[in-house]
């Protein structure tokens, strides 16, 4: 009947609708896998519970090959999705996690953050950092056999690449936080009012993901606020990132791929001790390597990503 048909009250396009009568209908994004062994990859995973409380969980994956004893870089991964949408068990996702452990040899630990805005910012934040805790807690056997804390890295997609940098400063400011050995940003998720590059003439989508922001973060400071901006006012200095090296991709025809290229550029020249490097996927739109995980681009860039976390290992 159409008397009983829900009326859209508000759009975030194209992640979600809010109808008129407050539930939200998730467009994208909600498709889920089990863990398990993959064939293609011989990598194999399970789902862990990190704080019962919240609900907080991870998947967790290393390759099935691995021998007794054996230790391997461990990388805390956090998917994309504008705050908004998607998990680690999203089956593009698990994918695309099984391909870099695969590639990289790697421990990989990929956070279910609580998603906004039924748990608005800075939630997916506090559970991040919760979840580095919870790894270096000692609870899970895979982690205690198999991982070394002497190869930790962060790495993430878009808004998971945004917590990866969030992480690093809040690590320095911890006593009790393992040290990073590096940070593989992928497409990160940073923004700011003021339009920038390819930005200046492409209104639609600067006021599109200036949309997405105001929605999981409303605040008088828009999309000035440190949270996705790195140089806004009380944005931290990037001198005080905690890690030794950091990897930026970006990708030709992304709409955030200036705010990449600007982090790296600022990064390099600023007081950081560390070493930087980026790369670029031409022809390529932001996080194309979870659509086309086959892809020569998509391989080519996990493959330096393998690179960039066993280069560290010096």
């Amino acid at each position: 009947m159409e008397s009983t048909k829900k009326q859209v009250s508000l759009e975030v396009l194209p992640w979600l609708v809010v109808h008129s009568d407050g539930t939200l209908e998730r467009l994208t994004g909600t498709e889920v896998c089990p863990p398990g062994l993959d064939q293609e990859t011989g990598v194999v995973s399970k789902d862990i519970i990190i704080d019962p409380k919240t609900g907080l969980s991870a998947r967790i994956y290393r390759p099935n090959s691995i021998l007794p004893g054996q230790k391997l870089p461990l990388v805390l991964y956090f998917h994309g999705g504008a705050f908004l949408i998607a998990s680690a068990s999203l089956p593009n996702y698990h994918t695309s996690v099984n391909k870099l452990v695969a590639q990289a040899n790697i421990i990989a630990v990929s956070v279910n953050y609580r998603l906004a805005p039924e748990n608005p910012l800075p939630t997916a934040y506090e559970d991040s950092w919760n979840a580095l805790q919870g790894v270096k807690a000692g609870n899970e056997p895979w982690i205690n056999d198999y991982a070394d804390f002497n190869r930790f890295f962060l790495a993430g997609d878009s808004a998971g690449a945004n917590i990866s940098h969030h992480l690093a400063f809040r690590a320095k400011q911890s006593d009790h936080t393992v040290k990073i050995k590096g940070i593989g940003m992928i497409h990160p998720y940073f923004w700011g009012t003021q339009p920038i590059g390819s930005e200046v003439t492409d209104e639609a989508r600067k006021q599109m993901v200036d949309g997405w922001w105001r929605f999981v973060c409303p605040s008088d400071k828009g999309s000035d606020d440190p949270w996705i901006n790195p140089f806004a006012d009380g944005s931290p200095d990037l001198e005080g990132l905690e890690c030794e090296r950091v990897m930026i991709t970006v990708a030709e025809k992304d709409i955030l791929r200036e705010r990449g290229n600007m982090y790296y550029e600022r990064l390099v020249n600023s007081k950081w001790r560390g070493n930087a490097e980026i790369m670029e996927a031409k022809g390529k739109d932001h996080v194309f390597h979870i659509f086309e995980p086959d892809c020569d681009e998509a391989k080519e860039m996990v493959r330096r990503l393998a690179l960039f976390i066993n280069q560290a290992e010096a």
